[in-house]
This record gives structure tokens, sequence and C-alpha cells, in this order.
């Protein structure tokens, strides 16, 4: 096992991968932007570094200085988090250059899974159902032509890069003449490739997830599904464990192909392999994320397994403890994601000062927060500050947990979307499980 570990991250899930540190013996070290040198995961570090100024180009993503930083400290392992450089195949091709663990696949797993085009390709060859689309990386020439075989509506979407970024839906010919402009610049702006390709546009799907975890001695498990549909502009906003649609024999085909591609992938470490699900039952594959999920905490409220930790063990060399089917799934999870922006004001980021702020507890109540009172919250970054996650034997207890937790929720100083949530956790579709992916921005553009 690693004796010190830098985690090249900040906020929530810097402090999350530090206590999973912890339990196990590692010492930590945090690296920070000048901008965030009295924040909670710098105080809570053995050690910590200032890579930089704010900006995160020159901080956060500053491959050489985090590098530095590790051999500096004596840093054995690199883990990521999410976000920033955790799925960048140069950083972890540069970790491995510098004789340091990267806390993750391999720069080469990263590469083939994070181009969207060639994950396609390869879910294809091993049968796993993708949605209708362009077999390649597409000009706008051949993006025309087909359209017009296939039809429309359309998602042109961005090869590299992930998080709603670099996508747009059109539903004629003159949409997407101006999309495949506008996308390609903001892929580049974002991931510094402006590649694109396109998929069939599915009405009112559902997002399923599956996370894997797979070891270096031939081990590869699902810990089941989870269910994102409920998003603002592709961005997710409450997750949950299992997911209310599925069917047992519906949950075991997604399990089992999520399992297979990533085997098909040559991936290691913990991932998850997102899908869309129709409404006559059918799923594609949409994409894998090669990190650790923002809302992996709801997987681990149900299953009892520390993914962060297994992430850790898995780098060390360290095999999986399981077989498939030692792992269940009991009762149900939610997580609200709580990020510093108002909801009245279109969700515009609410950076500033909290001025004070106290957490729900009791039974089945998770509080994963990188902020606190007298905390400043800067305006460079993402604007999540933390995530209150709930358990319940079963979804009825879970969403009654929830609205209890959101109500104990105290925070003043900046706006969050809590209140959002809260409003969410009373909604009858919301109750019934009668969303999609295009539930909340359908409700946002059109008020009851």
């Amino acid at each position: 096992m690693f004796r010190k570990v830098l985690i090249a991250n900040r906020g929530e899930i810097a402090l999350r991968v530090m206590r999973a540190c912890r339990e196990l013996g590692i010492r930590t070290v945090a690296v920070y932007s000048e901008a965030d040198a009295q924040a909670r995961h710098v105080r809570y570090a053995d050690e910590a570094r200032c890579i930089g100024p704010a900006a995160a180009s020159r901080s956060y993503l500053n491959i050489e200085a985090i590098i530095a930083a590790a051999r500096e400290t004596g840093a054995e392992a690199i883990h990521p988090g999410y976000g920033f450089l955790a799925e960048n195949a140069e950083f972890a091709r540069a970790c491995r250059e510098a004789g340091i663990v990267f806390i993750g696949p391999s720069p080469e797993a990263i590469t083939l899974m994070g181009d969207k085009a060639e994950a396609r390709k390869l879910a294809d060859s091993v049968g796993v159902p993708v949605v209708p689309g362009t077999p390649d990386k597409v000009t706008p020439d051949e993006a025309l032509t087909f359209a017009d075989r296939i039809g429309f509506p359309l998602m042109v979407k961005a090869a590299a890069g992930g998080g709603g970024r670099g996508i747009r839906v059109v539903r004629n010919r003159a949409e997407l003449e101006q999309a495949l402009e506008v996308a390609a610049q903001e892929a580049h702006a974002a991931f510094g490739d402006g590649a694109l390709y396109l998929e069939k546009f599915l009405e009112r799907p559902r997002h399923i997830e599956v996370q894997v975890l797979v070891d270096h001695h031939g081990t590869a498990l699902h810990l089941f599904e989870r269910e994102c549909s409920i998003q603002r502009r592709r961005q997710k906003l409450w997750e949950e464990a299992p997911s209310p649609a599925l069917t047992p024999g519906l949950r075991a085909q997604i399990c089992e192909a999520a399992v297979r591609l990533a085997r098909a992938a040559g991936y290691t470490n913990a991932g998850t392999l997102e899908f869309l699900v129709d409404a006559g039952g059918s799923f594609y594959f949409l994409e894998m994320n090669t990190r650790v999920q923002v809302e992996h905490p709801v997987t681990e409220l149900v299953t009892g397994i520390d993914i962060v930790k297994e992430q850790i063990r898995i780098a060390a060399g360290e095999r999986l403890l399981w077989r498939q089917e030692d792992i269940t799934v009991h009762g149900h999870a939610i997580e609200f994601r709580v990020n510093a922006e108002d909801p009245a004001l279109g969700f515009f980021p609410s950076p500033g000062v909290i001025e004070r702020m106290e957490l729900p507890s009791g039974p089945g109540v998770r509080c994963d927060f990188g902020f606190g009172p007298g905390d400043e919250v800067p305006p460079y970054y993402d604007s999540l500050i933390g995530k209150i996650i709930v358990w319940g034997r079963d979804r009825t207890e879970a969403l009654a947990r929830g609205r209890r937790a959101l109500d104990e929720f105290v925070v003043e100083g900046i706006a969050t979307t809590a209140p959002f949530h809260r409003a969410l956790a009373d909604d009858p579709a919301v109750l019934a499980a009668a969303y999609h992916v295009q539930f909340l921005d359908e409700r946002l553009a059109h008020p009851q």
C-alpha cells in the first residue's frame, strides 16, 4: 500500500479521497491555487503545496506543477478526483513517466474510452447496443449527408470530453449547419479538440449508468446501476440507486453489457458506463466516464462498498475481494447536488462567503461538503459545494428522509440549489419516478 498520496483536486472530492486515505493509513498531500489557500481540503491534508494562481489553467490543470509537487513531497501516487485532469490521458502518461502511480485507468484506456466515436465503435464490436449515429467523426459535408439518410432530430456531439458541453440538438437541416460550427467551437474551447459526430436524438429517454470495478488480476465487477435522469441542460442534479425504472431482466442485461465493454477496453480501476433507455425498454451505450463519479455515494450506500478505497487498492496492485454474486443492493439512496447557484435567477452562480451553514444529520443521512461556515466560495471553479445523500429501506423512506434532510440544511450568505431540490422532492412526477432526461428542462421552460 502507498505511504503518501497527492490529491490533484479541490473541494468535496479532495476531502472525500483524503478521508479514504486516512482510513487506509496513507498520508495525504493537498494542492491548491492561490484562491484556495484557506480551503478546507488544504487544512485537512497532512501537507499542502501551492501550484499556481486562481485560474485553473495555471493551477489545477498545470500538469508540470502537480508532478513537481508530488516529487517534492515524496508522494508515490496521485488521485485526480473528478473534473480537471481526471480524464486527461496526457496527465496519466506524465505520472507514469515520472514513476508516480496514477490512481485510475491507463492512459491508453482513457484515450480509447474518452473518444466517444471510438468508444461507440468498440461497443458495437462486442455487441453492446449503441444509439444509431455516424461510425466516426464527421466533416460538415459528411454530417449533412448522414442527416439526409437517417433523418431528424439529431444530436451534434463533441468526440472528446463530456459534462454536456459541445452538444446541440437539431431538428432540421438549417439548425444542423449552424450547430456544426457552434459545437465545434465549444468543443475546441473546452477540450482542445473540435471533432464532432452525430447521433440520433432519442425523445425522453432515461439516463442509466453502471459502476464497474476492474483490478489488474482479471476480476471485473459491476456495482449495479444509478438513475441520473434528473438533469438541467445535461448537467446532473439528482441521482438515485437503484433505478426505479428497470426490471430485473433489463438490469441484468445492462450491467452485463457494462462489464463486457469494460473488459473489451482493457480497463482497470473504477469507471462508469452510461446508457440511455427508451420508453420501450431498449438500452443504448452512451459513453464511459474513466474516473470516479460525483454521484458515487449512492452506490456506496446501497452496496456497502467504498469505491474510493477500492480505487486506491486496485492502483496499489491489490485484488478485488468480492465475486459478482457477493454484491447485492440494500435499500434505496438519493443524492442531491448542492451548488452555489440561484435557481430563482436561472441558476446563476452565487459565489461569496458562507456566513452560516448547518448540515443535516441523523439516521441515513450523509453530507459530503468541501465548504463550511466562514469559507469563501470562489468564482473561478465549478459551483458544486457539496452533496446531501440519504438512504432508506425503500424509495419512499429515502424520499421522506431527503425531505427531512433538506429541511434541516441551513446556509446563509450564498444562494444554493437546496430549495430547488426540496420542491422536486414533492413533485408528483418525481414521486412517481415518471421522469426522463428532458423532464426538468421541459418543466423549467413551462412551469406549472
